[in-house]
């Protein structure tokens, strides 16, 4: 269960509690219902219709559909996108109410559910899911039999005047499915495309396939090169500084490239630790020469 989805439950598990407790049904419906007539005064009612409810079963089947493919589909949206998603998804239901119904009240979440089974389809079509925990379906054949029935359904009630305000607005949730379409394929919101990027696994490459060599070490940058020279232009003016003493001859060594430059780490991490006068006759000699390497003339 994810923190978008929980929320969203919670919500209208709360608002259906305080229907049978504080606010009647009635009033909450005239206030967050959408309706076209009051439009014009509730312009809000176009979202908050989502989170009000019939009743329990109302609720519960919404929830289902809501828990069954929700979550997934927000790990992979992330929490922002998959509640934007889901507002945008239930505010197509109520345009597409408001364009082929018109009269009677809308609410119920079932636009913004069957968006999120749509965006759910596009990108695991062929993933099996449980109806009702028993029956496995595929995916994108669960979203073809729910659209077939919600037309049949809705051809059937429009013509019967007793539906009325109170029936369940099956051209909502086609509408929910539109704005899902949408969603996907207005090159300005977030295109199918780039949800398979973010939500797509690393590929899966073969066994036999070597890996790739990775370089213990780096070369060196110009710019440390240029850092090389300073700290050895610093380290011969303060010797120079210096009372004279007595130099002790210093033959060049010839070890390992390895080997040379573990002894520079060292000479930089002394002048990092202690100072450039912390240095002896040999380190600075050693400094001397990695720094004509460097630049060439060794």
């Amino acid at each position: 269960m994810t923190r978008g989805v929980r929320v969203l439950l919670a919500i209208s598990a709360v608002m259906l509690f305080l229907q049978w407790t504080l606010v009647s049904d009635a009033d909450a419906f005239a206030v967050l219902g959408f309706q076209d007539g009051s439009l014009q005064r509730t312009l809000w009612s176009a979202l908050t219709y989502m989170f009000v409810h019939y009743g329990l079963w109302h609720l519960a089947l919404n929830m289902y559909g809501l828990v069954m493919f929700g979550p997934r589909l927000e790990a992979a949206m992330g929490t922002r996108g998959f509640t934007l998603y889901f507002l945008w998804c239930g505010l197509g239901g109520a345009m597409f109410h408001l364009l082929f119904v018109r009269t009677g009240l809308l609410i119920g979440s079932s636009a913004a559910v069957f968006g999120v089974m749509f965006a759910y389809c596009q990108q695991w079509p062929r993933e099996e899911v449980g109806l009702f925990g028993t029956v496995p379906i595929r995916a994108w054949t669960l979203v073809v039999m729910l659209v077939a029935a919600n037309l049949a359904l809705g051809l059937l009630s429009a013509g019967d005047p007793t539906a009325g305000g109170e029936r369940w607005a099956y051209a909502a949730h086609l509408g929910g499915l539109a704005f899902g379409w949408l969603y996907f394929r207005t090159p300005p919101a977030a295109s199918l495309d780039r949800l398979r990027q973010r939500i797509s696994p690393a590929p899966d490459y073969p066994d036999e396939t070597p890996p790739r060599a990775i370089p213990r070490t780096l070369p060196r940058a110009r710019a440390q090169r240029d850092e090389v020279d300073e700290i050895v232009a610093k380290s011969k003016a303060v010797a120079a500084q210096k009372r004279p003493t007595a130099r002790a001859l210093v033959t060049p060594v010839r070890t390992s490239r390895e080997a040379r430059a573990a002894e520079l780490d060292r000479v930089l991490d002394k002048i990092s630790s202690s100072g450039l006068d912390s240095l002896s006759t040999d380190e600075r000699a050693v400094l001397d020469e990695m720094a004509r390497r460097l630049r060439g003339e060794g």
